[in-house]
């Protein structure tokens, strides 16, 4: 048997010990001694990281200082003493800054969604001021008060208007190829086709798909959509496959039947080759931000609340719901003479369309609209069915012959929607929710489609932000189903925010 000294490259000497001899083992096993050293293209994808995080932290410093300085100057010119406020200057300016970094604010702006790496920012900011906060009350000083009113919401703002223009120039610059990290997918056809349509509706993840491995089959070429990607290895060859690619991202979509350690085995093959080795389920697409990652005893658990559909959470949505309702109705009635003698003007018939919908639970409403159709438009609907273009059980038509001039353009800008902010007010829907469907449309559904009257509809929501008319019927229901699991308010925040650039650059609408 070889010993360990002849392995490690020593041989024994007399008396004297261990003596040193040529050194073997880095010829005999150099990769089990010898720690992986990046490639290139690893090295690229890190000093591209590095420069966008430096170029989000000058900006941070920037915004920080402008508006902690601006909050100094004002307490200078109120008599604040200057030792004071420049010692609380600095400090808020360095425990703010501090905690931008500690929390991870700037990895979260290269890979993950714009409401993770917003929310972020907010935290830290209040971890800041907290903390200010606190030693203030310690050591007896006073101050706060300013900081709270002016640099504050200052800051906070010039933080998310800075990090928000950095990402849309992040995305700009993926559209063009750059700042993207070359990804290989790997797991059986059915799994990897799901990840890779994913994938290619947006640039804004960054990811660039450069080739697939599939574990099942032995296709040259995967089509998927409009686009095709080249099938190369096998199970065994993942590592070898991803350094001859360049690809610094592997996503695994599934693993092979029987095999516990093939991520593991997989991440000791990528050491030096890719930054990361990122795990796709598509419990995901219903269980987003309700999942949870732990580890109990070495055994990594992935928790998954169940979803509620009354309680705390909802009495916001329902807060928020009237607050916009009733800020929106004041500007539509400024509106309503003006839309009100164009309708007219148009065609004859009454101004408002009343349409019975269903809500939360099965209940029918009354929905209200601006009429766009002339007053015969539901005896002509039957003529006009062996031309219907719309998804599923819906009904449209791009050139819809019952559709007047003035109704065209309501519906282009989705000014035919406004007077839905009343049903918002009364409680028969909400701002954001699933799209509000015909009673015979419901006639229709099978038994998972029936969750979508789980909670109120909406006036948008994730189909009119994601093509609207142009989505399949699937597509349509799959985006609704993942709104009434995973809806936050934060999340309806940010489907008003697109539904405000959807009507001015409409897609989809007619």
């Amino acid at each position: 048997m070889t010993s360990v000294e002849e392995v490690l490259g020593y041989t024994r000497g007399g008396g004297d010990g261990l003596v040193v001899s040529e050194p073997r083992a880095l010829r005999a096993v150099p990769d089990l001694v010898v720690a992986p050293r990046a490639t290139t293209t690893l090295e690229q994808r890190r000093r591209w990281e590095r420069h966008y995080r430096s170029l989000l932290h000058v900006t941070d410093v920037a915004m920080i200082g402008l508006a902690v300085g601006l909050t100094a100057s004002i307490q200078l010119q109120l008599g604040a003493s200057p030792l004071d406020t420049a010692l609380r200057a600095s400090l808020l300016c360095a425990l703010w800054l501090a905690m931008l970094g500690g929390t991870h604010t700037r990895d979260a702006a290269l890979f993950r969604p714009s409401a993770v790496e917003y929310r972020g920012v907010a935290h830290a900011t209040g971890l800041a001021f907290g903390i200010l906060a606190i030693g203030d009350a310690l050591t007896s000083l006073h101050g706060m008060q300013l900081l709270l009113l002016v640099a504050l919401p200052l800051g906070l703002g010039l933080l998310m208007l800075s990090r928000w223009s950095w990402r849309r120039w992040l995305v700009q610059q993926r559209n063009q190829g750059s700042y993207t990290s070359r990804t290989l997918v790997v797991g059986e056809r059915d799994d990897v086709e799901y990840v890779v349509d994913s994938l290619s509706r947006s640039n804004s993840a960054g990811l660039r798909i450069v080739g697939v491995t599939l574990l099942d089959g032995n296709a040259r070429e995967l089509v998927v959509g409009d686009g095709a990607y080249p099938v190369l290895g096998n199970l065994r060859t993942v590592g070898a496959v991803a350094r001859d690619l360049g690809a610094d991202t592997i996503i695994v979509a599934s693993r092979p039947q029987g095999d516990a350690d093939f991520v593991k085995r997989l991440s000791w093959q990528l050491e030096g080759t890719a930054a990361e080795l990122v795990l796709s389920s598509r419990l995901t697409d219903v269980a987003g931000p309700r999942l949870s990652f732990e580890a109990l005893d070495g055994l990594p658990l992935i928790r998954m609340q169940i979803p509620t559909y009354s309680g705390g959470q909802h009495l916001v949505k329902r807060a928020l719901d009237v607050g916009v309702a009733f800020c929106a109705l004041v500007p539509i009635a400024l509106m309503l003479p003006v839309l009100a003698l164009l309708i007219k003007l148009d065609s004859p018939g009454p101004v408002f369309f009343f349409q019975e919908r269903v809500g939360r639970d099965g209940k029918l409403f009354k929905m209200v609209k601006f009429r766009s159709m002339r007053t015969d438009a539901e005896q002509q609907l039957a003529a006009l069915r062996e031309q219907n273009e719309g998804a599923g059980l819906l009904f449209k038509m791009k050139d819809d012959p019952r559709v007047t001039r003035v109704g065209r353009v309501l519906r282009k800008l989705s000014l035919d929607e406004l007077p839905q902010f009343w049903n918002v007010l009364v409680g028969d829907m909400s701002v954001v929710g699933p799209r509000p469907p015909l009673p015979s449309e419901v006639t229709g559904y099978d038994g998972k489609v029936f969750r979508r009257l789980y909670i109120k509809p909406g006036i948008t929501g994730l189909w009119q932000v994601s093509g609207r008319s142009d989505l399949s019927w699937d597509e349509s229901v799959r985006l609704d189903l993942r709104y009434v699991e995973n809806w936050s308010v934060v999340s309806d925040l940010q489907i008003m925010w697109r539904t405000a650039k959807v009507m001015l650059r409409p897609s989809g609408a007619y």
